[in-house]
């Protein structure tokens, strides 16, 4: 019996005159997205989650096509069920840290959630900060809080869109705990962008290089 391979992205994405082509394979559950500003690391990861169509090729995540243009599949973004953080955290300014932890979690069937609350609340310590509002927070702690968001919301895979670049040093330090935690304790794929090349190592050592 083989190795299960868990990414396997072929793509060619045009967007106006940018053309991205590149194809991975690998049977880590964490890899790291390395490459310079405008390479096209946010594009990959859109093209996953379905906000892009490739022109074509194919993203099989685990044992799951959810696109593939020989065969005519193009799964919807609702049927992804992709978790994204973004460097920015893009919480909910009106709702409470719980309001916004629940959000997606709301959303989905009782049958088809991996976690509860309670869970998510202890492994990123966020029990002191339900009740506050997004504009109360710290950058590391609204971080914490797009990571428990995107969690709750039982995701096939975890899209990490450089979701330390807004941090400084002392909350990058903080921070990277709950990400190595999470890929110890929790077996969701997650992918990992970034254009610092230490931050990824302290994730994995799988590395797709644009």
């Amino acid at each position: 019996m083989g190795v299960r391979v868990i990414f396997d992205c072929d793509l060619i994405v045009q967007q106006g005159d940018f053309q991205l082509k590149q194809h991975f394979q690998s049977e880590q559950k964490v890899v790291g997205l390395f490459g310079v500003s405008g390479a096209g690391k946010t594009t990959i990861l859109h093209s996953i989650a379905g906000i892009i169509k490739p022109k074509q090729g194919r993203i099989r995540i685990q044992d799951r096509t959810f696109f593939d243009s020989r065969k005519q599949i193009n799964l919807s973004i609702q049927a992804r069920r992709t978790g994204m953080v973004f460097q920015d955290a893009q919480l909910f300014p009106h709702y409470s840290v719980q309001q916004n932890l629940l959000f997606g979690w709301q959303r989905i069937a009782s049958s088809e959630r991996k976690f509860e609350l309670d869970y998510v609340v202890q492994l990123l310590k966020l029990e002191h900060l339900l009740t506050r509002m997004p504009a109360k927070l710290s950058g590391g702690e609204k971080q914490r809080v797009a990571l428990g968001r995107a969690l709750l919301y039982s995701p096939q895979i975890l899209l990490l869109d450089e979701p330390l670049s807004a941090l400084d040093a002392h909350h990058k330090t903080e921070i990277i705990p709950f990400f190595q935690k999470i890929r110890d304790e929790i077996h969701i794929p997650m992918l990992y962008v970034s254009h610092d090349a230490e931050e990824i190592a302290q994730l994995t050592d799988t590395l797709w290089q644009l």
